[in-house]
């Protein structure tokens, strides 16, 4: 095995955990897996890769980028799909779907930021090492999507 294939499985075994749960929050528990695999994968393929300072860093902001475009991609299907289905007649009540609806309203980076904030406890300074950001990026990601929370819980 090469000594680089081999390198890369260890960063994955040793990241793999916590990537899953930051996707779960991006994507849902069904697809963060997929999100995944696709993220470490091209970011393994990337020309940057070997070059990569960070691989913690690099993958959390992979991790980000392919949810966000997992996001996009199903809001698309789910249109063309209500556009050929019609109506919905029944539908299961969510708990909570004001809190559900107010946290999905916020932008892929709010949500990242708020998730390591306060599901992984982290400080704003560890939150700007995972994601490869500034701290004032982080306090003004938290800052903004308090805001908007409050705002959309509170209507």
């Amino acid at each position: 095995m090469p000594t680089t294939q081999r390198s890369n499985e260890l960063i994955y075994a040793r990241h793999a955990d916590e990537l899953t749960r930051f996707a779960t929050v991006m994507v849902g528990p069904d697809d963060a897996p997929d999100v995944v695999t696709t993220a470490v994968l091209r970011a393994f393929e990337s020309r940057q890769w070997p070059s990569v300072a960070n691989p913690r860093a690099y993958l959390y902001r992979a991790v980000m980028n392919t949810a966000r475009n997992w996001r996009r991609s199903a809001a698309r299907r789910r249109r063309r799909e209500q556009l050929i289905a019609g109506p919905v007649l029944v539908t299961d009540p969510e708990p909570r779907p004001d809190v559900r609806a107010a946290i999905e309203s916020l932008s892929p980076q709010q949500r990242a930021v708020v998730y390591l904030t306060y599901w992984d406890d982290l400080a704003p300074e560890e939150v700007a090492a995972r994601l490869g950001i500034s701290i004032g990026s982080v306090r003004k990601h938290l800052g903004r999507a308090r805001t908007q929370l409050r705002r959309r819980i509170n209507e």
